[in-house]
C-alpha cells in the first residue's frame, strides 16, 4: 500500500476506536476548523491542516513521499537516531526498509502532541466527574505540558530521517485507543471483584506475558491485591498524564482504582494521598498492545512484513 493510505488508514482505524463518540469527535474537529478560521496572516499559513481531518496531533508522516509504496516496516516504541542507523544499516545488507514506523511522536507530531489530551476530558465525564472542573484542571495541564515540549529539541529524529533518506511516520493516539478499548472490554466482560482480579485478568494478555518476563509486567505500585477494585478508570490514552490535581475529584466520583501505562512520581505522591489502587499494565507492553490491534486492522486490507525492533513485538490476533 502507499504511505498515505497507511497513514489515513490508521488515522479512520483510530478515530473508530476512540473512546469518544462520533459526535464528540466532530465537535472537537469543529472547534479545530473555527480555530483555522479565526487566524490570519503569518499564523493561518503555519496552521496545520491535517489537523482539519485528523483529530490526532500526535500522528503524523514525519518524512517521506506519501505516493511510496510500502511493503516492508521497521516498527518500534520509540524510533531515534539510533533506531535509523539501525535501519539503515539494515538495508545496506540487503533488507530493503520501506518505512520506520514510530509509536511515540517525532517531529511536528512531537511538538503538538499535548493537543490530544483532549480526550481525556471526555473519559473523566463519563465517570461522573464535573464538566466545568475537569475543564479547567485539563486546559491547565495542557499548557504545562505546551511550555515542555517547546523547549525540546523535536526535530532531531526528523532530521536524522530526511539525510538518511529513510521514510517515517508515527501513530500514538490511535494505537493507544486500542489499548484503551480492549483492556476496558476485556475488564468489563471478565468482571473483576479484586484487585487481584484485575492483576490475573492482565497476565492473560500475551504483550503482558512477555513484559513479565523481562521483569516489566503488571504491577501493583499502591494498595492491596485482596482490596475490592470498585469504580475503574483506565488510563491509556490521551496523549500523557492528565492533572495532579484531579484525584479528590477522582475519589468523589467513587473510583477506587487507576489502571494506567505509567505514572511519574509527582503523580504518584498525589495520587496515595487519596488511598486510590493503583495498577501499572505497563507503559512499554500497553504500547506494544495498541501497536499490535491497530497493525492488525490495517493488515485485514493488506499484508504488511514488519521488522520489530525498539520494545516492540509484533503478536497477529487476526
Amino acid at each position: 500500500m502507499k504511505l498515505k493510505d497507511l497513514y489515513l488508514g490508521i488515522v479512520q482505524e483510530g478515530i473508530k476506536h476512540d473512546p469518544r463518540t462520533n459526535k464528540e469527535i466532530d465537535n472537537y474537529l469543529l472547534s479545530v476548523k473555527k480555530e483555522y478560521d479565526s487566524l490570519k496572516g503569518a499564523e493561518k499559513k503555519m496552521f496545520d491542516k491535517e489537523r482539519l481531518a485528523n483529530p490526532f496531533s500526535d500522528t503524523r508522516i514525519i518524512f517521506g513521499n506519501p505516493d511510496k509504496s510500502i511493503r516492508r516496516i521497521m516498527a518500534g516504541i520509540d524510533i531515534e537516531v539510533g533506531e535509523l542507523l539501525l535501519a539503515d544499516r539494515l538495508n545496506r545488507k540487503g533488507k530493503k526498509i520501506d518505512l520506520v514506523f514510530s509509536h511515540h511522536p517525532e517531529g511536528r507530531a512531537r511538538a503538538e502532541f499535548y493537543k490530544v489530551m483532549a480526550v481525556q476530558f471526555d473519559i473523566l465525564k463519563g465517570l461522573g466527574l464535573p464538566a466545568k472542573k475537569i475543564k479547567n484542571l485539563l486546559d491547565e495541564r495542557m499548557q504545562e505540558v505546551e511550555r515542555k515540549v517547546h523547549a525540546a529539541n523535536c526535530t532531531r529524529t526528523q532530521d536524522a530521517a530526511r539525510l538518511l533518506g529513510i521514510p517515517l511516520m508515527c501513530a500514538h493516539t490511535p494505537a493507544d485507543n486500542f489499548a484503551y478499548e480492549y483492556t476496558k472490554a476485556y475488564l468489563e466482560k471478565r468482571r473483576p471483584k479484586t484487585i487481584a482480579d484485575i492483576f490475573d485478568i492482565l497476565s492473560e494478555i500475551p504483550e503482558y506475558k512477555i513484559a513479565a518476563a523481562n521483569k516489566q509486567g503488571p504491577k501493583l505500585i499502591h494498595g492491596r491485591l485482596s482490596s475490592p477494585c470498585g469504580k475503574v478508570l483506565i488510563e491509556m490514552t490521551g496523549g500523557t498524564e492528565g492533572s495532579k490535581k484531579i484525584y479528590p475529584e477522582l475519589v468523589k466520583a467513587k473510583v477506587k482504582t487507576i489502571i494506567g501505562m505509567h505514572m511519574s512520581e509527582e503523580h504518584f505522591k498525589k495520587a496515595k494521598k487519596y488511598k486510590l489502587n493503583i495498577l501499572m499494565a505497563g507503559h512499554i507492553s500497553s504500547d506494544t498492545l495498541g501497536i499490535n490491534l491497530l497493525l492488525d486492522e490495517i493488515e485485514k486490507k493488506e499484508k504488511l512484513d514488519i521488522i520489530e525492533c525498539s520494545g516492540f513485538n509484533r503478536i497477529r490476533r487476526t
